[in-house]
């Protein structure tokens, strides 16, 4: 008999599985994590119905790894945040794409890189900085485009990956 949740189960992997272990939700979580936080602009990224992204978004909601801010008041609209604890699981998505990076792409087609801001250098996926050493956590780097990626088909986190680009050029590194 296959099991509905893992959400009881006596390990780390299966319970954190019970989160994020469907098709689109370690997506949604990139996208938020990312900054592209509205309903409308997730759906357009990632091309999914409403319905799903609306059941993906209250899952995350109930799992308190996002929190959702009104922005309008008619209809009300909201942006979606990262919790801390969305924080720490996001880690889990720098891990999938380290994996995704060397596995499926290669150094010169990655979809995205990082620049480490605790010392400026841009670098890949990593759970630290591979030109310091330093531990990077979430906030402790911004995503830049890699050479692989499509503005075509990712408009939406283009535009968010420029908005922190917008924000941090030209800072000089610690």
């Amino acid at each position: 008999m296959q099991r509905e949740s893992f959400g009881e189960e006596p390990c780390a992997i299966a319970r954190t599985v019970d989160i994020i272990g469907d098709r689109w939700t370690p997506l949604v979580l990139r996208d938020v994590a990312l900054g592209v936080t509205r309903f409308d602009a997730i759906q357009r990224d990632l091309g999914l119905s409403r319905k799903v992204l609306t059941q993906r978004l209250q899952h995350l909601l109930d799992h308190e790894v996002v929190t959702r801010t009104p922005y309008q008041d008619n209809p009300v609209r909201y942006d979606y945040t990262l919790t801390e604890k969305g924080l720490d699981l996001a880690m889990v998505l720098v891990a999938i794409q380290s994996f995704g990076d060397r596995w499926m792409f290669g150094p010169e087609e990655s979809p995205l890189r990082w620049r480490h801001l605790g010392c400026g250098e841009i670098s890949g996926a990593v759970l630290a900085c591979e030109h310091c050493g330093e531990q990077v956590r979430p906030g402790d780097a911004v995503p830049l485009r890699g050479p692989g990626f499509d503005e075509r088909r990712s408009p939406e986190l283009g535009a968010a990956i420029d908005r922190f680009a917008d924000l941090y050029d030209g800072l000089p590194a610690k």
